[in-house]
């Protein structure tokens, strides 16, 4: 006798703040060694993150230190929706290193096609719950240094994948 079953999941609001959590981490580390984002500013994030990936609307966002309007170090997550299996790794290795005098707190989020899909109104609704006040801006450029692809944080078939620049 023979059996088979299949499963299926779906990337919940459940899901998208454990995600959110694990970036929450990467920030508290960078915090720890850089003096900022500040508390009230991860909290922000954090709601802002669970909601943009609970809803599926987050191309991807950059949170970190700019000099003249460059990054110097950033930490670049983007969301993958196509439900491949991701490594869930633990967050976390965010550089000690030492900025450039002058460098300052800065952070830039794209939302992907998915968003431009929904009616002014449901953007205002949802961006009614997000305490992250944005304005319209285009992609900062980077100062000299490298990218790497370190870590993915992923959960019931999403998550984000982190890539991290500096020196």
């Amino acid at each position: 006798m023979s059996y088979s079953y299949t499963t299926s999941t779906s990337f919940t609001r459940t899901d998208a703040r454990y995600v959110a959590s694990k970036i929450e981490a990467d920030l508290r580390q960078c915090q720890r060694f850089q003096g900022r984002p500040t508390d009230k500013e991860i909290a922000d994030y954090v709601v802002e993150i669970t909601e943009l990936l609970a809803g599926k609307y987050l191309d991807y966002v950059e949170y970190g230190f700019k000099q003249n309007g460059k990054w110097v170090m950033s930490l670049r997550y983007s969301a993958n929706w196509d439900g491949t299996l991701m490594v869930d790794d633990r967050p976390g290795r965010v550089s000690a290193a030492k900025l450039p005098s002058g460098a300052t707190w800065s952070s830039f989020l794209s939302k992907n096609s998915s968003w431009s899909e929904l009616t002014e109104a449901q953007r205002k609704s949802i961006e009614s719950r997000i305490p992250v006040d944005r304005t319209p801006a285009t992609a900062a450029g980077y100062e000299s240094g490298s990218w790497e692809i370190d870590r993915t944080y992923g959960r019931n078939g999403g998550g984000v994948t982190r890539k991290v620049f500096g020196k």
